[in-house]
């Protein structure tokens, strides 16, 4: 990782200008991915000079390498990367649940929603307001273990989704939405048997004893529904 005294170069502010974080008992590890060297390092400085310890990796690959098991990731949101949603998934697959903010030069409001319904906690603009910085901070701390948790069921319950096949993933969102077998036979045009084979299928390639575990499922997963009626 970069030494402290390499950031100086690239500093414009006195890190007299940033408040210090009265809000924590301890200091934050902060995970900076961003492809952009003078960037990361200018991030790092900023997290230094607000009382946490800093982290930097050019890229996912480099923090896969060595997986972080505490702190806060803070990404670079890059659309031709597969933004957010790339990153958390991979994430998941590494097995890391820590909570993250989105970061990028003038966000357009299209990116921040795919964001956040990605499961980013935060977007934040470059360059860094250090005191909405640390508001986000302050706010992730407290939600970070409920974001673990939250993260993992989503990421175990979109896995189990994703086996269906088609008729049964329909099945699946019609049931969420409360509808009898009945009514979704007239909404797909099958009969009611089929929605029988289909919705049995359904529950055992989910691991679902009753209906209310596989509706469980669908909203962990929180996904949006594909309806073809």
């Amino acid at each position: 990782m970069v030494n402290p005294p390499d950031w100086r170069r690239y500093c414009v502010k006195p890190l007299s200008n940033y408040p210090k974080p009265a809000f924590m008992t301890r200091k934050a590890t902060l995970h900076f991915i961003d492809s952009c060297s003078r960037q990361r390092a200018e991030l790092a400085r900023i997290g230094f000079a607000l009382g946490h310890h800093c982290e930097v990796y050019g890229d996912l690959s480099e923090l896969a390498a060595h997986p972080p098991r505490e702190g806060i990731i803070i990404a670079r949101d890059t659309a031709e990367d597969g933004g957010v949603g790339m990153i958390l998934d991979r994430l998941g697959r590494l097995g890391i649940w820590l909570p993250l903010i989105a970061v990028d030069e003038q966000p357009r409001p299209n990116r921040i929603v795919e964001a956040i319904k990605a499961g980013a906690l935060d977007y934040l603009a470059l360059p860094f307001d250090p005191e909405r910085f640390t508001r986000s901070l302050d706010r992730i701390e407290k939600e970070a273990e409920q974001f673990g948790v939250a993260r993992r069921r989503m990421i175990e319950a979109r896995d189990r989704i994703s086996t269906l096949s088609t008729r049964e993933r329909e099945v699946l969102d019609w049931l969420a939405m409360g509808s009898s077998n009945k009514a979704i036979a007239r909404e797909l045009e099958i009969s009611p048997r089929t929605v029988e084979i289909h919705r049995a299928n359904m529950m055992t390639k989910l691991g679902a004893r009753h209906a209310a575990e596989a509706v469980r499922l669908k909203m962990e997963a929180k996904l949006e529904p594909k309806l073809t009626a």
